[in-house]
């Protein structure tokens, strides 16, 4: 026996609005009963965090570690029967069903409807024929755990691995096949994929620029000639450059704003320097340094922690570019030729901003330069010993597109109805949300045209999505504009190269999911 899902023309990683099909294939040595078939659609952003030993009493979990879990994608497809029937008997040999999912825009965990219906509450609910199992036997995600997180409502986030033991983004496909019988265990296969989500609209330009700049001063030189040698011989004569006006410069670094790059594309940089004084010399740039810093914020109730990850965009050394002329004004600017990053394109390892539950990527640019008033080279030939200086420059405030432009109709859209901001919604937590307080419910205005009803009081036996007769507090808002777009839309065809998850079928790295306050 052998079970396995076969994609139909599986792209190198899947995003927004795409429609992901295949095959569910099952090869048999001998005659099986079986009852349902079942395939998911499922993605989870899990995070880890030690809890110091201070606070160790505010948790209820066996060992130093707390997990949470966010099933940020859940759809569910019954490939076999396809209506409610008993048990068939299937022959010896390869059998198919096929199976059809479509990518939704947002996360589905900040939805308490759309969990209970899903995943069912409890354990018990969901789709179809719901037992104590849900669906009729197969356990279904406990929706009452996600309702006892913080959620945010936010486009998917892109995969992200590579922070063992503490956070992680997974999407993948798995199946469960019913065997009926106590004794037999269900058959079940799992197959990942990669999943990079379309950028929200890109503002209109502004031709503006954001900039970060910096002022320096070489100071005066020091002639080679003026030493005296190991035999104490007498020094020469001081070379003429001794006297000299030691330059002084102003750089400055500027980006399109609002600062947004681009998944595997050439970061849009201008570099310019200033002359500030009147100087007989030239200064050299003679080494150049850019890199993109990433900056995860991982969150686990109320702990936190920052993740710090730098990539080399651009290092060029032993460079001698000139910055203008000996002979240029004061204040004139000369612009870095750009040859030197215009094509250097960003490391297809880098995701996307984005910020979901219990994850956030940002982003800075960093920028160091070597100036050198006089060449090395040229030291010996005119007696001077050269200075250089290694500038930093900073530029916070990143902001990191996928580079998959979302479809027109959907631009048209959102200029009826904004697509959901990245930041966070309104806070349905129990636990105390890190990013200010909890918004208060405002009163819902009465069917009649009378006065307005005050928010019902909540239980803490409940949780905050369910008031004390475990009904929402509110009917759920309909969908946007832009979702209900969504549904009558296909995935964009251009798309940018892309690795991220270089291994989406390795085994997880990490921890059991414990989780727990007192």
């Amino acid at each position: 026996m052998s079970v396995r899902i076969a994609l139909d023309k599986p792209p190198e990683f899947y995003t927004n609005l795409d429609f992901i099909s295949g095959r569910v294939v099952i090869n048999l040595l001998h005659p099986e009963q079986i009852g349902n078939i079942i395939v998911k659609l499922e993605g989870e952003s899990r995070t880890a965090l030690t809890v110091p030993s201070d606070r160790r009493d505010e948790y209820n979990v066996p060992g130093n570690t707390v997990t949470e879990n966010h099933k940020i994608l859940y759809r569910v497809f019954q490939v076999y029967p396809d209506s409610a029937a008993a048990a068939i008997l299937l022959q010896p040999g390869q059998h198919e069903f096929k199976f059809n999912f479509k990518v939704p825009l947002n996360n589905v965990c900040h939805d308490a409807r759309a969990i209970k219906t899903l995943m069912g509450v409890g354990g018990v609910g969901g789709i179809g024929n719901a037992g104590i199992l849900g669906m009729g036997g197969f356990r279904t995600m406990d929706g009452a755990k996600q309702l006892m997180l913080a959620h945010v409502k936010s486009t998917l986030p892109p995969s992200l691995t590579g922070f063992p033991q503490e956070a992680e983004i997974r999407y993948y496909l798995k199946v469960t096949i019913q065997r009926p019988g106590i004794f037999k265990e269900n058959w079940r296969y799992q197959l990942g994929f990669k999943f990079l989500p379309i950028e929200p609209p890109r503002p209109d330009s502004q031709k503006q620029e954001a900039f970060a700049r910096r002022p320096f001063a070489f100071k005066p030189r020091t002639p080679l000639s003026g030493r005296r040698s190991f035999f104490g011989s007498k020094p020469r004569d001081m070379p003429n450059g001794a006297g000299q006006t030691p330059p002084s410069v102003e750089i400055s670094a500027r980006l399109p704003f609002p600062s947004i790059l681009t998944c595997n594309e050439p970061v849009p940089l201008r570099l310019l320097s200033r002359k500030l004084v009147q100087a007989q010399e030239q200064v050299h740039l003679t080494a150049l340094e850019i890199a993109l810093v990433g900056y995860t914020h991982v969150r686990v109730a109320s702990l936190q922690n920052v993740e710090r990850t730098t990539w080399i965009v651009v290092s060029a050394l032993n460079l001698s570019v000139p910055l203008g002329s000996s002979t240029d004004p004061v204040d004139a600017e000369f612009e870095v030729p750009n040859s030197l990053w215009a094509t250097q394109r960003l490391p297809n390892t880098i995701a996307p901003s984005f910020k979901t539950c219990n994850l956030m990527r940002r982003y800075e640019l960093e920028i160091k330069l070597s100036l050198s008033w006089g060449l090395p080279g040229a030291a010996k030939n005119s007696g001077m010993l050269p200075q250089v200086i290694s500038l930093p420059l900073s530029m916070s405030k990143i902001e990191v597109f996928s580079g998959i432009k979302p479809p027109a109709q959907l631009l048209q859209a959102t200029t009826i109805s904004p697509m959901a901001p990245v930041g966070p919604s309104v806070n349905t937590s129990g636990h105390t949300n890190v990013n200010g307080p909890n918004p208060q419910r405002p009163p819902r205005p009465s069917a009649n045209g009378g006065p307005a009803i005050p928010p019902r009081p909540s239980d803490p036996l409940y949780p905050p999505q369910l008031g004390p007769d475990n009904v929402p507090l509110y009917d759920d808002a309909p969908p946007s504009y832009d979702e209900a777009m969504a549904e009558s839309l296909t995935g964009p065809q251009d798309r940018p190269a892309y690795s991220g998850v270089t291994a989406e079928n390795a085994p997880s790295t990490m921890p059991p999911e414990k989780s727990g306050r007192r």
